[in-house]
C-alpha cells in the first residue's frame, strides 16, 4: 500500500486513538475495544482498514490474535515526511 492509503486510514479519529493504543504495544481485540469502548463489530472495521493500509500486523499467539503497530511502514511515512523539514531557499 502507499501513503495515500496510511494518510486515508490516519484521516479517522478512533483509527488515530487505535494506533495510539498500540505505540504502548500489541493488544487484543477484546483489550482494545475494552479501552476505546467500541462494540466488536466497529472495532473489527477499524482493523481491517489499518491492516488494509499496512498500519497494524496481526498475529496468532495460541488461543489469542494479537495487534501491534506495523513500525517499518511508519519509519517509512516518517522519512517522507522528513523531506518537509529542510531549510527555506532564500
Amino acid at each position: 500500500m502507499g501513503l495515500a492509503e496510511s494518510f486515508k486510514a490516519m484521516a479517522d479519529p478512533q483509527r488515530r486513538e487505535l494506533l495510539l493504543l498500540l505505540r504502548r504495544g500489541r493488544c487484543t481485540a477484546g483489550g482494545l475495544a475494552r479501552q476505546l469502548d467500541l462494540s466488536p463489530s466497529a472495532l473489527s472495521y477499524h482493523l481491517k482498514v489499518l491492516k488494509n493500509a499496512d498500519m497494524v500486523i496481526e498475529y496468532k499467539q495460541k488461543n489469542y490474535i494479537y495487534y501491534e503497530l506495523n513500525t517499518s511502514l511508519f519509519d517509512e511515512i516518517m522519512l517522507w515526511l522528513q523531506q518537509f523539514r529542510g531549510e527555506k531557499e532564500l
